[in-house]
């Protein structure tokens, strides 16, 4: 594994570098927070052991800009503050893991190994569109053409499921369980009736519909023939 340790400590980075050499790691020091940062924004690591108590840029304000700038290397936290707020600050600032001096060397090559072990980060997706109809999940906001497409929560909910699944056919079963959290079939035309309701408002000024009733199957959210 390739590592960045970022420690000021003349001593103790000396004593991590060696140990985790023998440990079979190819390690990069960074003895000031600004060669860290640098590092840590330039080349790319397995892990990240980064002190917090750095001169020129801290640990925390290392990790606020590799996460704002995309890096998703894993960091372990070291620090002697070891309060509860203290800790929740250097997660909220984007640590993966936190360790408070003074530490075992063992525990601290085990928490490097863990996090090593953490499947890649995936890229949350915030957006859907299909054709000209985009869904903000994050500002839960729907337009279609660029006019905006007021939906009430249930409508919403049962187009983000059609937009996830866009190109395959839906069940009127899958929809009961995944919309309404249904296990069962009510024996009400509740599907139908809000897929007409949504139908309706996104084809409003529109020639070509989106949603595709299938007899038999179900519903398919695709773009116009």
């Amino acid at each position: 594994m390739k590592l960045l340790l970022v420690e000021d400590d003349a001593e103790t980075a000396a004593y991590l570098k060696r140990a985790l050499t023998e440990a079979g790691h190819a390690v990069d020091h960074a003895a000031s927070g600004r060669d860290g940062l640098l590092l840590a924004a330039g080349e790319t690591y397995d892990v990240m052991v980064l002190d917090r108590m750095l001169p020129q840029v801290d640990g925390l304000a290392i990790l606020r800009t590799i996460r704002a700038s995309g890096v998703k290397t894993p960091v372990l936290l070291l620090t002697a503050l070891g309060g509860i707020d203290d800790r929740v600050e250097g997660l909220e600032a984007g640590s993966d893991d936190y360790l408070v001096k003074p530490f075992a060397f063992a525990e601290l090559l085990a928490r490097v190994n863990a996090l090593a072990r953490r499947p890649p980060t995936q890229d949350i997706q915030t957006t859907l569109r299909v054709a000209d109809l985009e869904m903000n999940l994050l500002r839960r906001t729907v337009t279609r053409g660029g006019r905006r497409i007021e939906l009430q929560p249930r409508e919403f909910q049962l187009l983000e499921y059609l937009m996830g699944n866009a190109g395959r056919v839906v069940t009127r079963t899958m929809l009961l369980e995944a919309v309404w959290d249904f296990h069962f079939d009510p024996k009400t035309n509740i599907v139908e009736t809000h897929i007409s309701r949504l139908r309706a408002k996104l084809d409003r000024g529109h020639a070509r519909e989106l949603i595709h009733t299938l007899r038999g199957a179900g519903y398919c959210l695709r773009e116009p023939d």
